[in-house]
């Protein structure tokens, strides 16, 4: 692959992922036990971030046909890396009353900017 071609898909991603396409403010939530004062043990959501997102709903397009692997995600979210923060699968996001369970996380292109998560939809968050 020439420079060329390399700087032009490169220019492609930081495009899809750009600042201004990020245009939907999520809550990305922990999952916390806590014990109450008579011994009995609640979960509780913890905020870890509110951030900007860019999200996309599952399609029949050729890019959701591909990630086969991921059947069950209903939703992909791209969001800036957030520092001193590490984003995994044991954490929820949550949109507009509605709660995602983040499926997997990764790094976009290895470069530590962006992250993809796959979620899926929670019943019964709307």
């Amino acid at each position: 692959m020439e420079y060329s071609e390399s700087f032009t898909s490169i220019r492609k991603t930081v495009a899809d992922v750009s600042f201004g396409k990020m245009n939907q403010f999520i809550t990305i939530c922990k999952n916390v036990h806590v014990k109450d004062k008579d011994g009995f043990v609640e979960t509780e959501d913890v905020v870890v971030a509110k951030v900007r997102a860019f999200k996309e709903d599952k399609r029949a397009s050729e890019k959701w046909v591909n990630m086969a692997t991921f059947s069950t995600a209903t939703t992909l979210f791209r969001f800036r890396v957030i520092p001193n923060e590490e984003i995994t699968s044991e954490m929820t996001i949550k949109w507009k009353e509605k709660s995602y369970q983040i499926l997997s996380v990764e790094n976009v292109r290895e470069r530590g900017m962006y992250l993809e998560v796959m979620a899926e939809m929670l019943e019964g968050s709307q």
